[in-house]
């Protein structure tokens, strides 16, 4: 399977694309609006996957060429770049891919970081209402800490919760998911639900601020 990660040169887009060609055999698409960044950094994650035994096939394009080659696209960018990302690859989209979206929105004061939901009601609606109709939107890997994840050292013990109102599309993400060790989908039913889970992020920063030790934290339901 061909995956894209629009954004892929930033910390959640980097963490995933090194875990997927760390752990999987698919194809990783690593874009960015300068394909010269996005090639770069594809060359820096296969130097750092051959240095631990892996050939790995990644490669960078610009965000609409990688959006038109893959079968699954993330859209690791963060929410105020989110729908010019998903309107600049939209054509690029066709029936059967699979959009995912990460991205959460929030805003910074003194108490700490807050949920900040655009009129849509979350960022996921956001991104389905930029997608073209026949395109299918799921939310997943909103609260990882990516420094963490991306370190490949590291070992990680942790839940995604994957939601959006497309079953099979669902359960696209959700496969990819479960073949990231140490990482468990768990599904948090359709796109009304979004809010919900993007809201889980800021808590997750603000309690790993205040709590030494937690500063890589994430979540696992028992």
């Amino acid at each position: 399977m061909r995956i894209a990660l629009c954004g892929g040169t930033g910390d959640i887009g980097e963490a995933l694309a090194l875990r997927w060609a760390y752990d999987t055999d698919h194809e990783i698409l690593i874009g960015s609006r300068d394909p010269e960044r996005a090639r770069g950094k594809a060359e820096e994650y296969v130097t750092e996957l051959d240095s631990r035994g892996v050939e790995a096939d990644v490669k960078g394009f610009a965000n609409e060429m990688a959006a038109d080659r893959a079968d699954v696209v993330v859209v690791a960018v963060p929410a105020y770049h989110l729908v010019d990302t998903v309107e600049a690859i939209g054509d690029r989209l066709d029936p059967d891919t699979v959009l995912v979206t990460p991205a959460v929105g929030m805003k910074r004061d003194d108490s700490g970081l807050h949920y900040n939901p655009p009129s849509a009601g979350s960022v996921a609606a956001l991104c389905a209402d930029a997608a073209p109709d026949d395109v299918s939107v799921v939310g997943a890997f909103h609260n990882l800490a990516a420094g963490r994840f991306a370190d490949l050292d590291a070992e990680v013990e942790w839940d995604t919760l994957v939601f959006g109102d497309d079953a099979d599309a669902k359960d696209i993400v959700t496969l990819l998911a479960d073949e990231i060790e140490g990482l468990r989908p768990l599904d948090a039913g359709g796109l009304a639900n979004a809010g919900e889970v993007e809201a889980l992020t800021p808590l997750l920063i603000n309690v790993a601020m205040h709590n030494e030790g937690m500063n890589d934290l994430g979540v696992r339901f028992q």
